[in-house]
């Protein structure tokens, strides 16, 4: 059994053992897509993280039989194509969960307490010279009595909400594909919801209703003083709408960890603000933990195990 991955390095130097000694095993660090279409010719199993795989590419791979997604989200398999070629589709759910909260929070305690900013202000000295103990120039709201709205009240939204509970806060969601179960916290609109929340958390998955959920009209309905975070998928939030918003005081900030097109172009809007300090940003990072990174490469070896 020979074993492809096309684009290994999105798993950095994480020991692939368990994968190993399954078979064959070939890792590229990237594959272009010519590459990718070579790649592909004598492989049983294919590993993908983000490369595209349709019926051009699948067209090639006349012995492929499991295409393995090494993450959650599939929307780079072209699902139909492979049904149609008898070729099983795995990917590996809740690899992430842990991690995911814990960036949720980092993103969001960062961006209310202005953490990089007061960062500055004691390495380049500033806090030396200040003549005072302290520096209360941007003082923080707390977490306890404020509302967060999430988005999506999936796996890692449940976890959010639970987390959000800890410090204090008023949970209410959307469910974004109408069919949650979630009993604890009120189900809103999404009207409703940017209404009131001060924090609009969104964790939820990129499909034809989440496509362009929030937008600059969404946007214009929450408070000054709010913020949103998305960790979810790029393509969920309008990036030049969010950008539009902070800047000119629609609401008070945003951090994301995703966004339309990784990595984030040179000429995104998101880049050219006239308040960086009110953006938290990673570089789709928030599911990379020690832990995840293990657990996926696990995840993925069972789904090879299964056979097809």
């Amino acid at each position: 059994m020979k074993i492809v991955y096309l684009d290994a390095s999105t798993l950095g130097d994480t020991p692939m053992d368990e994968v190993k000694a399954l078979g064959e095993y070939v890792a590229y660090p990237v594959s272009s897509r010519e590459e990718a279409l070579e790649r592909v010719s004598d492989c049983d199993v294919l590993i993908v993280n983000k490369v595209r795989v349709d019926e051009e590419l699948l067209s090639r791979a006349s012995r492929l039989k499991l295409i393995c997604e090494a993450a959650t989200g599939v929307n780079n398999i072209d699902l139909k194509a492979a049904e149609a070629r008898g070729i099983k589709v795995r990917n590996v759910a809740g690899y992430s969960t842990d991690a995911v909260v814990q960036a949720t929070f980092a993103h969001l305690l960062s961006l209310l307490g202005s953490t990089s900013y007061f960062d500055r202000f004691v390495k380049d000295g500033s806090y030396s010279h200040c003549g005072i103990f302290t520096n209360v120039s941007r003082p923080f709201p707390e977490l306890a009595g404020k509302t967060i709205g999430i988005v999506g009240m999936g796996t890692i939204g449940s976890r959010v909400a639970h987390v959000a509970e800890a410090f204090g806060m008023r949970v209410v969601y959307y469910s974004t594909s109408g069919t949650s179960h979630c009993k604890e916290y009120p189900s809103l609109s999404l009207e409703e919801l940017l209404s009131i929340s001060d924090v609009v958390s969104v964790h939820a998955p990129l499909n034809e209703r989440t496509s362009g959920l929030i937008g600059a009209h969404e946007l214009s309905l929450m408070q000054p003083h709010s913020v949103v975070l998305n960790l979810g998928r790029g393509g969920i939030v309008d990036e030049k709408a969010l950008a539009s918003a902070v800047d000119e005081g629609v609401i008070a900030g945003a951090a994301l960890d995703v966004f339309v097109t990784e990595p984030l172009p040179e000429d995104s809007p998101l880049l050219h603000v006239k308040h960086p300090e009110r953006f938290s940003f990673s570089p789709h990072t928030a599911w990379a933990s020690r832990e995840s990174l293990v657990r996926l490469v696990s995840g993925i070896a069972g789904n090879i195990r299964k056979g097809w």
